[in-house]
């Protein structure tokens, strides 16, 4: 039987979907409220034609803890990369990865002339040294930048350029290497003890396994909100609702008034090719050099369109003053010239302002007990934490515990 008191979630995303599961868990039937059209967030996929667009490159890690708790793998009918990727580099490519994975990747990876024979003994070091540590010792170890933190352990500035710079950009969206060292190690450690894989019908399988999942939630779209008032939602349309208890997940900054300034957010463009050759297995993520000075930071073979075309995706994460046709114009030319792929068409752009949040500093989750806003209000979200499909998943599970202890203790124990 259901409990009756009233609870909105702001934001279908995957926090906001898991707080509701949650919290239909525990007997309550949450109402969400989502200003787009679907659920997902920022975790969305549009299908043309029977093949899957995904607004971003986006990966499922496999061995994400929150993952494995809320998702069946088996369901979503993985496609799984490789332990590697190939790497464009001064009209040339080389294979690199994880030989202990792979056993297939060993001399590729001896030979290839991504780094120096003493920099790939170390990136063996780092694995096994992160491999080993618990998720306690990365969240609390000092923070430094991903880019200090490869300085310190020894790594050539080849290795760095040619590897971890184009790698690690297409996962944390800038170019510098400025993301706290804590996320690396977390990500690096991700990638060692699982695998990166695409659900076959794209990235928006996730939220809507996650959204099969509820029974009794209800759900309306397209319905944006302007301002949060203690214990009322009011409404573009200028509609208001009042509830016992709110959970914002998604930037509440937006909506309450005398909360800091507003979520900073790094922007990727996603553009989509269809090609004539396949110049990598689509097991692999092509990365460019950073020496390279290209707009592309990284390609992946989508699928097979017919006998003789091929779906690319491509990101760029550098900043520029191009002009949507100019972009697809100079990326076009990068595939060609570098990559030596034969562009037949473009087919789609993605221009995603919001794609991960800025966070100088990063922390595994958000308890229980700091899941409070105010009296009724509560916060979820991945910004809360590290920005990953994790932290949304552990945070939106947070905020939901830390409702149903409220109503049904009467208080949160601080501890929590």
């Amino acid at each position: 039987m259901s409990k009756k008191t009233k609870i909105a979630i702001v934001g279908a995303g995957v926090s906001g979907l898991i707080a509701a599961i949650n919290l239909e868990k525990h007997g309550y039937s949450p109402t969400i409220y989502e200003a787009s059209d679907r659920v997902g967030g920022r975790v969305k996929t549009d299908y043309i034609d029977g093949v899957a667009y995904d607004h971003g490159f986006q990966v499922l890690l496999t061995a994400y803890p929150a993952a494995k708790k809320y998702l069946n793998y088996d369901l979503l009918d993985l496609h799984y990369f490789k332990p590697g990727s190939v790497i464009f580099y001064q009209n040339s490519k080389d294979k690199i990865g994880d030989p202990l994975r792979d056993l297939g990747l060993l001399l590729p990876t001896i030979f290839s002339k991504i780094g120096s024979i003493s920099d790939k003994l170390k990136i063996l070091k780092l694995r096994n040294s992160i491999k080993g540590k618990s998720l306690d010792d990365i969240f609390r170890a000092p923070e430094k930048t991903t880019l200090q933190y490869l300085i310190d352990f020894g790594f050539s500035n080849q290795v760095i350029q040619r590897f971890f710079k184009p790698f690690f950009t297409g996962i944390f969206l800038e170019n510098q290497l400025n993301t706290s060292s804590r996320k690396f190690e977390f990500v690096y450690q991700m990638f060692s003890l699982g695998k990166a894989a695409i659900p076959a019908k794209g990235i928006q399988a996730i939220p809507n396994q996650l959204c099969a999942q509820l029974k009794n939630t209800n759900f309306h779209f397209n319905s944006a909100l302007k301002q949060i008032n203690n214990y009322s939602l009011e409404f573009d349309s200028g509609k208001t609702e009042e509830f016992d208890y709110i959970i914002v997940a998604t930037d509440a900054s937006k909506f309450i008034s005398n909360l800091p300034e507003t979520q900073s957010w790094k922007k990727v463009e996603n553009l989509y090719f269809e090609v004539t050759n396949q110049v990598i297995d689509s097991s692999f993520i092509g990365l460019f050099s950073d020496e390279l000075n290209t707009l592309t930071n990284n390609i992946h073979y989508v699928k097979k369109l017919s006998n003789n075309t091929y779906l690319v995706s491509v990101s760029v994460v550098k900043e520029h003053e191009y002009s949507p046709e100019e972009l697809i114009k100079e990326v076009s030319s990068e595939l060609e010239k570098i990559a030596k792929i034969k562009v037949l068409d473009f087919k789609k752009q993605f221009t995603i302002n919001q794609a991960l949040p800025i966070m100088p500093s990063v922390s595994y989750m958000l308890p229980k007990s700091e899941t409070q806003l105010k009296e009724h209000i509560f916060l979820a979200g991945d910004h809360l934490a590290n920005g990953s499909l994790n932290a949304a998943m552990l945070n939106g599970e947070s905020a939901a515990l830390a409702v149903v202890e409220k109503i049904e203790k009467g208080s949160l124990d601080i501890g929590s």
